[in-house]
């Protein structure tokens, strides 16, 4: 049964997931990037790929908190726990850098959140074993979305390429962890699924 205080603390925490509202811990990797003029297409390209990435580390927030609260593996929890500061700092240097291009989050982040959060907590409940395959096949997918972003992403800005690099890197150091911890491959079936669910959420993200 969940205290109170966890109860409020989680609450919290999906609140600021949901409304952009992070604080990273560690530096902007697009702080000492070049900054460019953008024509206005480019602008709104690169906007709507920083939406889409931003909307994915909602998602993170989601599924590593409820990864996190299900198992009752305290090491386990702990690196969800890790994992998730981590993707936090995305949030805030995915957060800025639509505000720079003077765009905005995805309007429907509640849903993103809500459907992630219930899709992790499914996931964590069959087993630690299958929860973190989840991880593992999930930061695949992530991280192939991301270099496709590298090579969509007009040259001219380095700042958007900056962050979406570091992010790159730091999702797969997050499978390789999960991975080494003890990961499950999860069904193909799944894999497909998470797919075509992936490809649902960036298609209208990028717009909305």
């Amino acid at each position: 049964m969940m205290s109170f205080d966890k109860f409020i603390k989680e609450w919290d925490r999906a609140l600021r997931a949901v409304a952009g509202v992070a604080v990273a811990s560690r530096p902007n990797p697009a702080a000492h990037a070049p900054q460019h003029s953008l024509a206005d297409a480019d602008k709104r390209h690169s906007a709507g790929l920083m939406r889409v990435n931003h909307v994915g580390e909602v998602c993170a927030q989601a599924l590593y908190d409820s990864q996190a609260r299900f198992t009752k593996n305290a090491a386990l929890k702990r690196q969800f726990r890790q994992a998730g500061r981590e993707e936090e700092d995305h949030l805030a240097w995915t957060a800025q850098r639509l505000q720079e291009l003077g765009s905005r989050p995805s309007l429907l982040n509640p849903l993103w959140y809500a459907g992630a959060y219930a899709l992790g907590a499914a996931v964590a409940r069959i087993g630690d074993a299958y929860s973190l395959g989840f991880v593992v096949e999930t930061e695949r997918q992530v991280e192939a979305h991301l270099a496709s972003h590298l090579q969509r992403l007009p040259q001219s800005d380095e700042k958007s390429r900056a962050i979406v690099e570091q992010m790159r890197l730091d999702e797969i150091e997050h499978g390789a962890t999960a991975h080494a911890m003890g990961a499950a491959e999860i069904p193909p079936v799944m894999q497909k699924s998470m797919r075509a669910m992936a490809k649902v959420m960036t298609t209208a993200a990028y717009y909305v």
